[in-house]
Formats: structure tokens, sequence, C-alpha cells
């Protein structure tokens, strides 16, 4: 192992052990590297990375803390590595949007308030039945965006929420070149979102499956 990534592992592990906890404040280098057995160097080599993976924040001046360790932040590293995909890697989003999202929305049938159901009726209806495909895909993701936070599941939403970024383009294409898209996907909207308001698990998965595979099997089929 490579003295910086053992240096990573290290800390990683005060983090994973409790002795270092979402908030808490380094040692002093000096101090700490002593503890650890590690030189000044290999150990600023390894605080730099893990700050680059948002598990430590330098503060200059001030000192080097443990972040929250909120899901939402750790996972904005994804976020850096998603938005460097390839075009021929969306369909491979999408594989796995169609794996996470009717698990989370499933989960969401479960939990969902009245209240979130009737945001979620007011944000279909706010678009009306003949929407742009672009006003069509950014009202999905919202509603999508919703569903997935009603799951009570953080990291799943925050996995969500990453990957929606590069099937936005794919989707508002196939709104502008397949036919019946739009009423398709306002239709099977509703259908998700009364099985959501019946609180019917396994028929909001069924109709969440339906709806992204429809977007899978249309890229799958474009030349």
């Amino acid at each position: 192992m490579a003295v910086t990534d053992e240096a990573i592992e290290k800390i990683k592990a005060m983090i994973t052990s409790g002795a270092l906890r979402a908030g808490d404040r380094l040692p002093r280098e000096a101090d700490l590297a002593s503890d650890l057995g590690l030189s000044r160097s290999s150990l600023r080599e390894a605080v730099r990375a893990l700050s680059l993976v948002n598990i430590l924040d330098v503060r200059r001046g001030d000192g080097t803390y443990v972040t929250s360790l909120e899901p939402r932040l750790l996972l904005e590293a994804l976020s850096f590595i998603v938005d460097f995909h390839r075009d021929d890697t969306v369909l491979e989003f999408l594989r796995v949007r169609r794996i996470l999202e009717p698990a989370a929305t499933a989960m969401a049938a479960e939990r969902i308030t009245a209240e979130e159901s009737d945001g979620l009726r007011a944000l279909l209806d706010s678009i009306g039945p003949n929407p742009e495909p672009e006003e069509l895909v950014a009202n999905d993701l919202e509603f999508h965006r919703r569903i997935v936070a009603c799951s009570g599941n953080s990291v799943l939403s925050s996995l969500l929420e990453s990957m929606s970024g590069p099937t936005t383009r794919a989707r508002v294409w196939r709104g502008l070149t397949q036919t019946g898209t739009v009423a398709r996907t306002l239709a099977e909207h509703r259908a998700i979102l009364d099985a959501l308001a019946a609180h019917e698990p396994e028929v909001a998965r069924s109709w969440a499956t339906v709806h992204i595979a429809g977007v899978e099997q249309w890229l799958a089929s474009v030349p």
C-alpha cells in the first residue's frame, strides 16, 4: 500500500471507529502524524485527498475538521464524476435508475402524507395537458425528486439526484421525436401518483418501472 493510501486508511479508521466524529477538529498535524506513525508530508496528502471527497474540511487559519458526513455531501464527488459521462453511458445510467427508483417509489408509498400527495398533484396540474418537452422534463425531474425524498432514505435520494442529470437530454429528445411521449408520460405520472396516494407500494413500484423502462427502451432502439 502506498504511504498516502496508508495515511488515508488510518484517518478513515479514526472516523469509522468513533475516535473522530462529525464536526470534530483533527489534532495538530505534528501530533496526529506522530500518533499515526506517519510523516507529515504523507499526512498532508491524505488530508488533501479526503477534503476533495468532502470527508474533511480544511479551514485556513483554523484547522481541519471532519465534515457533517451527510450522504448528500459525500455523494457530491459522485456528481462530479457523473458530469463527465459519455453519451454512450446514458443507457447505463437509465438501467441503474430503473433498479433504484422503483424501490424508492415503493418506499414513498408507505410514508407519503396527504399534504405531500396534494403537492405532487398540484405540480402535475401546473403544466397542463400540452407542455413543451423541456417543460415536461423539468416537471418530471421535480416530480421524481419529491417522490424519492418521501422515501425517507437520504442516501437513495442523493444517489438518484446525482444520476438524474445525464438522462435529461435523452428525455427531452424523446419528447421531441417520439409520437405520443407527452401524453404517455403525463398518464404514467398520474398512475404513479394515484398508487402513492392510495399507499399501494407494489403498484407504485410497477408503474415507476414501466415509466423508466419506456425511456430506456426508446434510447436502446435509437440508432
